[in-house]
């Protein structure tokens, strides 16, 4: 059933499926995504499991925020959501994007289980290209405003942000640009050790977006975490394996789907 909360005057999007009095979870996309991204997810969990699955701000249905929020801003709307909806100790499942909210709010707040599945949170290690590449923008973009027009110059920035720029970063508005860029840089690797819930980490091993060394790096510093990869499979490994992830997930809340 689809419907709107509004959270810090923001309306947000999700739906809610399932029993009413089977255990919670919430579900979170990855970044560019939506619900329905991650809708097989919940197709899976709704018959025993009640399932809220949110499209994030700026995000699907969801309004984007009017400044530029952190990882801390998606992670305390997701808990106040919680409170608002009475949400007693939630699973949290997070992919990609989603991922990252799932690791702080898991590492603060009381929930159930935690399932990564091809999860971001680990702040990327960037080659000499990367920054030469950055920098080398970062001096353009000056130069340019400096010496042309205004109109001149902002072509010629956005047309080299278009040329060089992720498919996400290119999709996304102004703001959600300045979002996505604050995100991509934050390591929570400092708060994995404080997540007390047991937590499932499931992977594609031939993720390039959030390598497999992540999920391991994940493994070693969350307490309760256990680590599925599946062969072949990258970034959506939820999407390239529906079977061996429906098996693998169900398995892991066998207890609670059996409520």
């Amino acid at each position: 059933m689809d419907k709107e909360i509004v959270i810090d005057n923001l309306t947000i999007h999700y739906d809610e499926t399932g029993p009413v009095e089977g255990p919670e979870v919430i579900l979170m996309h990855g970044w560019g995504c939506n619900t329905s991204t991650v809708r097989s997810i919940a197709a899976v969990l709704e018959p025993s499991l009640h399932v809220y699955n949110v499209d994030l701000p700026g995000h699907g249905k969801s309004q984007e925020p009017s400044s530029i929020w952190g990882i801390e801003d998606f992670t305390h709307l997701i808990e106040t959501f919680a409170q608002k909806l009475q949400i007693k100790q939630p699973i949290l499942i997070g992919h990609s994007f989603g991922g990252r909210i799932a690791i702080l709010m898991a590492s603060r707040y009381a929930t159930g289980k935690v399932i990564l599945v091809d999860a971001a949170g680990i702040k990327p290690k960037r080659s000499l290209k990367y920054y030469f590449k950055v920098y080398s923008f970062k001096t353009g973009r000056k130069l340019a405003s400096l010496l042309l027009p205004s109109s001149v110059a902002n072509k010629i920035i956005e047309k080299w942000r278009n040329k060089n720029g992720s498919a996400d970063y290119q999709q996304a508005s102004p703001i959600m640009r300045a979002v996505m860029s604050k995100c991509v840089n934050e390591d929570l690797k400092h708060v994995m050790p404080d997540i007390s819930a047991p937590t499932l980490l499931i992977w594609g091993s031939n993720d390039t977006a959030t390598p497999l060394k992540d999920a391991k790096t994940m493994e070693s510093l969350i307490p309760d975490s256990g680590l599925v990869a599946f062969d072949g499979c990258g970034h959506y490994s939820f999407l390239d394996n529906p079977y061996s992830f429906r098996k693998v997930l169900c398995e892991f809340l066998k207890k609670e789907m059996s409520y």
